[in-house]
């Protein structure tokens, strides 16, 4: 279960450290790609990379294409060296809008990574009273 909120430097080759826990949960390989919703990164096990295509795959074929294209143009399969570091490719880090701080977050199933200031502003902006209001809905 991937949890918590960790804030780390990109450095100038690109390289962005995931906190051991994150590795021990993503396995030695994992998925970064762009997020559909919003100016972030997602960050997928391989098992759950594949589980998320499978869904899309799933869908008409003309939505299905170009959301493939979509995450699989820049995604990277990443590989942390010994210092637990990632490299980033120049392409997603523009794509989130990633300068220098970053933040990575684990959200259960995946975990994003995110500009920080992008995040906080996002953050600040949510609406918890809705959001309850549309989890009660559901039942939950």
């Amino acid at each position: 279960m991937l949890g918590g909120t960790f804030q780390h430097n990109v450095d100038a080759k690109n390289r962005f450290f995931v906190p051991a826990k994150m590795r021990d949960d993503l396995g030695t390989t994992f998925i970064v790609a762009k997020s559909f919703r919003d100016p972030c990164l997602k960050v997928y096990s391989l098992s759950g990379w594949d589980a998320y295509l499978e869904l899309i795959r799933h869908q008409n074929r003309n939505l299905s294409e170009r959301a493939m294209r979509f995450l699989n143009e820049s995604m990277t399969q990443a590989e942390p060296d010994a210092q637990g570091r990632i490299v980033l490719p120049q392409a997603l880090i523009d794509y989130a809008g990633i300068e220098k701080s970053a933040l990575i977050i684990g959200c259960g199933d995946y975990a994003e990574i995110w500009n920080e200031e992008t995040y906080r502003k996002q953050s600040e902006s949510v609406d918890l009273a809705a959001m309850i209001a549309e989890l009660e809905a559901l039942g939950l």
